[in-house]
């Protein structure tokens, strides 16, 4: 059986829908924090239980039976994630399964200016330690990111921001069906997984070209300094702590950190994936 946890969300829902072309649905369950949102996965022959990270003991009741578990990375940061990460691999285990699999992130690395891939590192080195069989699913960084990025210089005419690096954008929905055939691979992804990417990297100024030619709306692309760009975010209102984390995106990018390409996620999927333009056309 396998368990796929943040079933409510958009990956989550996305592995377990994908699974249900691959098995039968006896053999998929659901765990959200909030049961009631995953109906359409109810309505499809899914169990459905509720299970939350910070909640050990609703995650014994949730794991129960489980031979595969996903855990969907929790959308918290620094050692606050990581706790709720190692809560859920110890609730894995203690149930019996014989795989974890956790969405990590290609840039995984401990002392990343990216707050997240330091994260993503501390809980890969954690599975690592479980002694449980596991595999790290070292996603590109979603290009629905970079979409929500356009909307608003598409309304301006203007994409303002740091100086940046190239980023290889890849589409959520690609990931989650990659993570849905892994999970039907008996094993054959042990460890860490290559970057799971789109097949090119792009930098800002490339994605506004992009923007221009796909919508028919010019984007010009603006360089303006890191403390500038930071205090407009926490003057529009964006917390501190996630001003310092989005800023960390520019300074990462810019050292090279999510500018790698790999075929894998072109293998997993069967088909060329997604790319930048290709979403930027359907907005």
């Amino acid at each position: 059986m396998i368990v796929v946890t943040g079933a409510a969300g958009h990956l989550g829902r996305g592995v377990a829908e994908d699974l249900l072309g691959r098995v039968s649905p006896a053999g998929v369950v659901a765990v959200t924090r909030s049961p009631e949102k995953a109906s359409m996965l109810a309505d499809r022959g899914v169990e459905v239980r509720a299970g939350d990270f910070a909640d050990s003991a609703s995650l014994t009741t949730a794991f129960q039976g489980a031979d595969q578990v996903l855990i969907v990375s929790a959308d918290k940061l620094g050692e606050e994630a990581r706790r709720l990460h190692q809560a859920a691999i110890a609730a894995a285990r203690d149930a019996g399964a014989r795989r974890v699999l956790y969405t990590s992130h290609m840039a995984a690395r401990a002392g990343s200016p990216f707050l997240p891939a330091d994260q993503h590192a501390g809980t890969e080195a954690d599975l690592a330690a479980s002694g449980i069989a596991y595999t790290a699913l070292r996603h590109g960084f979603y290009a629905e990111s970079c979409l929500m990025i356009i909307g608003e210089a598409l309304k301006t005419g203007e994409l303002r921001m740091p100086e940046d690096g190239p980023i290889s954008w890849t589409s959520r929905d690609d990931l989650a069906q990659a993570d849905a055939a892994i999970l039907c691979s008996e094993g054959a992804w042990d460890g860490i997984t290559p970057p799971l990417t789109a097949a090119e990297a792009l930098t800002m100024a490339e994605v506004a070209a992009i923007a221009s030619e796909a919508t028919g709306r010019e984007v010009r692309r603006t360089t303006v300094s890191d403390e500038e760009w930071r205090n407009a975010r926490v003057a529009a209102g964006t917390p501190e702590m996630y001003a310092d984390m989005l800023l960390g995106t520019f300074r990462a990018a810019r050292r090279g950190d999510f500018a790698a390409t790999d075929p894998a996620l072109g293998t997993l999927l069967g088909r060329p994936p997604r790319t930048l333009r290709d979403l930027l056309s359907s907005m």
